[in-house]
């Protein structure tokens, strides 16, 4: 393996650590801040919007921006990065190419058996 690949397997790997260690951060932060509203609103029963429920609300769209995140992470991010997308089309292109290689000696066969 040439320094060229190391460099670029330590630069995913310290952005894939750098992900998970934000992600985890959010999850701590999802959660104390998640205890916090509800103990602003059901144990010190400090009512911002009275007659609603707003520490559920935002501990669900809160819960929801961590779910996004967390399927970006450890999901999308996983297999779907830019090495995978490089891969893919690296693979199209070797298909494409042997496939225009077959009609390439399929048209020159037909060529020398008409002469």
């Amino acid at each position: 393996m040439d320094n060229n690949q190391q460099h670029e397997l330590y630069e995913y790997a310290r952005r894939r650590i750098k992900q998970k260690k934000r992600l985890y951060f959010h999850f701590v932060l999802f959660f104390v801040g998640s205890i916090f509203f509800v103990l602003i609103h059901r144990v010190l029963k400090i009512d911002f919007y009275p007659d609603s429920n707003w520490d559920i609300w935002a501990i669900t769209i809160w819960a929801f921006l961590f779910i996004l995140h967390f399927i970006r992470v450890f999901i999308t991010d996983s297999f779907m990065n830019k090495n995978w997308e490089r891969s893919q089309i690296d693979k199209l292109v070797a298909k494409q190419e042997r496939k225009l290689q077959q009609l390439q000696s399929k048209v020159d066969n037909s060529q020398n058996e008409s002469l």
